[in-house]
């Protein structure tokens, strides 16, 4: 479990986000929604061990976050800083040599799967190939936690279907955690166990998929947009 206990984290003065609290369980699915600069982003990188809160503690398995034992998450960002030299088979060869839980032979599956051509050249992917490269090399490391920056933004919808269906196909639902930012409800809620919400810097909601639809009688988009009224 990743636990962060009032955790607050500004830049220049100004507050991304604000005294965050909340527990990341194994075994489920949860997608981060809220509007543009909400903070998304960012609490995945704090979630990631990528940088460090300015307030609060942020546990995994009960110890304190660092970036020794943030080996066991795997960061799909937003954008993609491959070198574009390397084809796809380069890429997963240098993930082998930086990652001990890099599972080429799953990378090669998945890249299978995704439709992805190993022997081309990621400077003439499509941006459609370099989100299916992206999670092809995520998924091909052996972690209980995944966490997702926009998987799918700019992605055309049999793209975006072909994602999905990767995630659900090449994880472990008992063992292994997805956390992933997306605009894309819609499509993405048939898989999600439970969805948060951020707004102003706060997260303003976290409920599971179960209660968004049985007490709430809603779909994941109108349960958000009530939320953000609400609040």
């Amino acid at each position: 479990m990743i636990s962060m206990t009032n955790v607050s984290y500004k830049i220049l003065n100004k507050a991304i986000l604000n005294t965050i609290n909340l527990n990341i369980p194994v075994g489920k699915i949860i997608g981060l929604a809220g509007e543009n600069g909400a903070g998304k982003s960012t609490l995945l990188r704090l979630m990631a061990g990528i940088i460090q809160a300015d307030q609060g503690s942020i546990l995994l398995d009960g110890q304190r976050l660092t970036h020794q034992n943030a080996t066991s998450i795997a960061f799909l960002p937003d954008t993609d800083d491959f070198y574009p030299y390397f084809s796809g088979r380069h890429l997963f060869q240098f993930y082998q040599s930086q990652f001990a839980d890099f599972n080429i032979a799953k990378a090669n599956e998945i890249a299978a799967f995704l439709e992805v051509n190993l022997q081309q050249k990621i400077s003439t992917f499509s941006k459609g190939q370099r989100g299916r490269l992206k999670m092809a090399v995520t998924l091909g490391r052996e972690v209980p936690y995944y966490f997702m920056d926009e998987p799918f933004s700019g992605l055309d919808p049999m793209v975006r279907e072909s994602l999905i269906k990767g995630l659900i196909k090449y994880t472990d639902a008992e063992t292994q955690t997805i956390v992933l930012s997306t605009h894309e409800l819609y499509e993405v809620e048939p898989i999600l166990d439970a969805l948060l919400l951020l707004k102003d810097s706060k997260v303003i909601a976290f409920d599971t998929l179960e209660e968004i639809r049985e007490e709430w009688q809603q779909d994941a988009v109108s349960w958000m947009k009530k939320q953000y009224r609400k609040d």
